[in-house]
């Protein structure tokens, strides 16, 4: 698979979920997840959402920059986990071009506050759980399994490094 074939394979995955948890290292070495909203339109290998330079994800990763990028949608089975460096940009044309309403609600002095960076994530690995079986087949995989003693092959599992 070409790299623009398995960045499309991720990001048809998760372009429709709204939402990713952003893991951070924090300074005592524990693991954070925050809630952080995708912003952008097309997928090539790097992430992008609007953050306050001052906000804690920020500080962790001006002191840390392995990062962790999670999304899931329960409803479609669809479970993305990707890997990679971040860092905080100050993009003027790509906060412009994905300046949204949205992101006015959270900055409501626009793209001149001077606290607004932009997280870049150059995603590394990419791993995904993709179930495509309808409920009563997944179901009917899973009781078979039980009574043979063997695992269900549910969807699709893939890891994919870039």
């Amino acid at each position: 698979m070409s790299t623009n074939d398995q960045y499309a394979d991720v990001w048809k995955r998760i372009k429709d979920i709204r939402y990713a948890m952003l893991t951070t290292k924090d300074a005592d070495g524990s693991l954070t997840a925050r809630p952080m909203t995708t912003v952008q339109k097309d997928f090539s290998g790097t992430l992008w959402f609007f953050a306050s330079r001052s906000s804690p994800p920020a500080r962790a990763i001006e002191a840390s920059s392995i990062v962790g990028v999670h999304y899931g949608e329960p409803k479609d089975e669809v479970y993305v986990s990707l890997s990679g460096d971040a860092r905080l940009e100050h993009d003027r044309p790509r906060m412009e071009a994905l300046w949204s309403p949205m992101v006015k609600a959270w900055f409501p002095d626009g793209i001149d506050d001077p606290d607004l960076v932009m997280i870049r994530v150059d995603v590394h690995k990419a791993e995904y759980w993709d179930v495509q079986e309808s409920k009563p087949v997944q179901l009917f995989k899973m009781a078979k399994a039980a009574l043979s003693g063997e695992r269900p092959t549910l969807g699709e599992h893939r890891t994919v490094s870039m």
